[in-house]
């Protein structure tokens, strides 16, 4: 799959922000909000209020100005002192219209907005989930936190207020200028002489606001990426004494972003001024020629209030609009950010019909011609690799770093799928089964270990969310966890840091262990499960998975060749290939890799 087609390049960066860098210049269009509509149009019965109370308000306030006319002409110029009560009552009855009116809005506006993004981030967030590790080699995490975060902020007032203002205003300009001609058609000639000149700099400038609130995004997005690479990597900054050097970088980076939001606001700041200063000088010409109206007796002076509190209620909603017109834009830039990530295709789907796996599941597995080369490089890192893993057979991977074994995990997880040749799960080649139906046989206990900043409990129970928990406290007591858990301050119950940070990799280990001995799955992956254990540990460990791998289809990775010596065969990977294939007993006699890699391992141990 290209880059173009999954949204991102091979550099990791997102299309619009390549372009921007590489001195071209994206299309720009309002067309990326309208992603909103879908979400707004599953809320009608709050948008048809909104819209019912926006409409009620405007109305309000174009009542307005023919009261004042009434008043002035009739009121001040009759004999009847009663008029003029009537008309203040009127304005009162206005008033509080509009007051309930202003609310209702307010409120059902407000509401949309924040659904509106909760369903947004909820939406982009479940796509992430969809995507992927090649997406995630490209993309940094911290880039896509941005757009998930602080792009959703934006299309929130968007979706809310922004989108209640444009709409309010559009009303306003158009209601007031269709009163203006019924009020004085040569004064509203005057005024629509003067429109262009409101318009066409706001068109125009408005694209510069877009364009400089993009890059502003993009810089605040990059601050953001490095902060969190550095705060994750915390005990390497410090250990290497590198916070000085840290905080001078990412306050240049954070100098960057307020350099493109300092353009940005001086962008959006001159645009409203030059506005506001054609609209009031625009309003101050018209009333001069309707003064000298007046003057002649050619109109009265309540139509001339009443003409020029149109002209300012028009004025005011152009004014606003040019304000909202930015706000849109980037508001715009935000959605097409977030659009670039919706559009990212999986690289990996389920088939539209797949084939059902058997039932009960037996667990076989087999590699047929398998050749794999990662994207983005050439060298293969598999190359027509077959073997079979019978029903409840321990088949061991070894061999030298980067050989291969980590990669044909992936691609029994179907993380990725092969170039050529297939894999088979009790005969059916995984690429025409159900994803979810096919990892769920499994359970995986990675090198590298991930625990999230939640309680023992919960970490261990991600391997089955429907456990109680006297079944996670036995999967921990088998991955000789239960120990050192009841040991923590609140024991199952403790918070562990970021990762588990607070705990040794070997605690670390034997919880991931336990998440697997939860989850129950008639297939286990074992990528260097005990490679994090003192001696003692590994020792008590191995004991539990070997009773956790009796029936089950195992797979494991070792570099500690002492950690696999029961197994019933053993595959010795290099160069993306199978070298060997035996057991312990064997392979150390044939005097292949394996043997060679066994005397140097075993050497070293007699010699400690």
């Amino acid at each position: 799959m290209t880059a173009a087609k999954t949204g991102a390049s091979a550099s990791g960066r997102m299309p619009v922000q390549e372009a921007e860098e590489n001195g071209a210049k994206p299309r720009r269009s309002l067309r990326p909000l309208s992603i909103l509509v879908p979400h707004l149009l599953r809320y009608r019965w709050a948008l048809f209020a909104a819209i019912i109370a926006l409409l009620a308000s405007a109305l309000a306030m174009l009542a307005v100005p023919a009261a004042v006319r009434g008043l002035i002409d009739e009121g001040f110029a009759g004999p009847d002192a009663a008029l003029i009560d009537r008309y203040f009552i009127i304005l009162v009855g206005i008033g509080g219209m509009l007051a309930l009116a202003s609310s209702a809005r307010f409120y059902f506006v407000n509401w949309l907005g924040e659904r509106v993004v909760a369903d947004v981030r909820s939406e982009v967030f479940g796509h992430l989930t969809r995507l992927g590790p090649a997406f995630f080699e490209r993309t940094h995490s911290a880039e896509v936190m941005s757009r998930l975060t602080a792009d959703t902020t934006l299309i929130k007032a968007a979706a809310g207020t922004t989108l209640s203002q444009a709409l309010r205003n559009t009303v306003m300009l158009i209601g007031a200028l269709v009163m203006m001609f019924v009020t004085s058609v040569k004064l509203s000639l005057l005024v629509l002489v003067a429109i262009p000149l409101i318009v066409f700099p706001l068109m125009g400038y408005g694209r510069t606001v877009r364009r400089l609130s993009r890059r502003a995004q993009d810089t605040l997005a990059e601050a953001s990426t490095y902060a969190a690479e550095n705060l994750a990597a915390v005990r390497t900054m410090q250990a290497y004494t590198h916070e000085r050097e840290a905080s001078v970088r990412f306050t240049g980076a954070v100098e960057a972003a307020f350099a493109a939001a300092r353009e940005r606001l001086r962008a959006r700041a001159f645009l409203t001024a030059m506005v506001i200063f054609l609209v009031v000088g625009s309003i101050v010409g018209v009333l001069w020629y309707g003064a000298s109206a007046v003057v002649a007796q050619e109109m009265t002076g309540g139509r001339l209030g009443q003409f020029v509190l149109y002209a300012i209620f028009a004025g005011g909603a152009l004014a606003e609009l040019a304000e909202v017109w930015g706000e849109v834009q980037q508001a715009a830039g935000a959605a097409e950010r977030l659009a670039e990530i919706s559009a990212t295709e999986p690289e990996v789907v389920s088939p539209a019909d797949p084939v059902p796996l058997p039932t009960p599941t037996r667990g076989e597995i087999a590699f047929r011609g398998v050749g794999f080369t990662y994207p983005g490089r050439t060298a293969p890192a598999l190359g027509d690799v077959s073997f079979l893993v019978a029903p409840g057979e321990t088949v061991a991977l070894v061999g030298p770093s980067g050989a291969g074994k980590s990669t044909m995990l992936s691609l029994v997880l179907r993380f990725f799928d092969p170039q050529s040749g297939r894999i088979e799960v009790d005969g059916v080649d995984i690429r025409q089964a159900d994803l979810e139906a096919l990892r769920s046989r499994m359970a995986l206990v990675p090198q590298d270990v991930a625990l999230f900043a939640d309680t023992v409990i919960e970490n261990i129970r991600y391997g089955s969310p429907q456990a109680d928990k006297a079944a996670v406290e036995n999967a921990a007591r088998l991955a000789q966890a239960d120990g050192f858990i009841r040991a923590l301050p609140q024991g199952y119950d403790t918070r562990l840091g970021e990762r588990g940070v607070s705990l040794s990799g070997g605690q670390r280990q034997r919880i991931a262990i336990a998440r697997a001995i939860l989850r129950n799955a008639p297939i286990l992956l074992l990528d260097e499960a005990t490679s994090a254990l003192d001696a003692e540990s590994e020792k008590d460990v191995q004991t539990a998975l070997e009773t956790v791998m009796e029936g089950r289809t195992t797979i494991v990775i070792a570099h500690r060749l002492a950690t696999v010596q029961k197994a019933d065969r053993i595959l010795v990977i290099e160069d993306g290939r199978i070298a060997e294939e035996g057991t312990h007993a064997s392979l150390s006699r044939a005097g292949g890799l394996y043997a060679r890699l066994a005397e140097l391992q075993f050497a070293t141990q007699l010699k400690k």
